[in-house]
């Protein structure tokens, strides 16, 4: 595999993965795109009735590049449409999703996993939001997805500290399904995939329209103010601090304007 995004299918089961281990699969703009494409191509072919979402090597995906982050902040704005309309895709697929998580899942990468029906998480994998600690804040629709998750204390925790919550703490807050041992991780997921998929394809995707539809009435709710709060956040001189500090390996000096 030689794409940054790579995708197969067999037994009804597509299977999609980053493929930037060696930059713990951040991903760019690029990869971002091209994700967008795999599930696109996925979620209109009638023989695949589920979808796993894996990372290649040892990290399942460390978020959004922080190299492109800063030089979007530089040009004057942190944008993360493009992930969230990748997130938006994911979560509306028709086929069940399975997210298989080994080692770090962190912002971008922990809302991509969040955006698949099931986790399957390995024993050394860790979720974490940690945005705070670089001044910028998590989109609100994936602020609510994570709320949906594991409610509201737990998600205020996560997004409030930034600290990393561990496989087992992850299993016992509902944040993922499963945590198997980590060279369990793949054959886990791929046996739960293909139960699914033996199942009637239209009994599963009728009961995830379902589910889907549960909980469709509180983000219909308007959020003009809090987009522009988010928006606030994502242009402050503290964002622009906090990328900074990432970049340079130093601790950040916030001053909340």
């Amino acid at each position: 595999m030689t794409e940054l995004i790579g995708t197969t299918v067999g037994d009804h089961v597509c299977t999609i993965t980053l493929n930037r281990p060696d930059k713990r699969n951040a991903l760019t703009t690029t990869m971002i795109d091209a994700f967008h494409a795999a599930a696109t191509a996925a979620a209109q072919r009638d023989d695949v009735r589920v979808i796993v979402v894996a990372g290649a090597g040892p990290t399942f995906c460390a978020g959004l590049d922080l190299r492109e982050l800063a030089s979007q902040r530089d040009a004057g704005r942190v944008e993360t449409h493009s992930l969230e309309d990748a997130l938006g895709l994911l979560e509306r697929c028709p086929q069940a999703t399975i997210a298989a998580v080994q080692g770090d899942a962190i912002a971008g990468g922990c809302e991509l996993a969040l955006h698949c029906d099931l986790r399957v998480a390995a024993d050394t994998a860790r979720f974490a939001m940690p945005l705070a600690r670089i001044g910028i804040a998590v989109p609100v629709a994936l602020t609510w997805k994570l709320v949906e998750t594991i409610g509201a204390a737990a998600t205020k925790e996560m997004l409030f500290t930034g600290e990393a919550v561990g496989a087992e703490a992850a299993l016992a807050l509902g944040l993922v399904n499963r945590v198997v041992a980590a060279a369990d991780l793949d054959r886990a997921a791929a046996d739960l995939a293909r139960q699914i998929a033996h199942n009637a394809p239209l009994s599963v995707r009728a009961m995830k329209t379902f589910v889907q539809g549960a909980v469709e009435d509180r983000r219909a709710a308007r959020r003009d103010d809090l987009q522009t709060l988010f928006h606030r956040v994502q242009a402050s001189a503290d964002a622009r601090e906090g990328l900074a500090a990432q970049r340079e390996r130093r601790p950040p000096v916030f001053r909340g304007e």
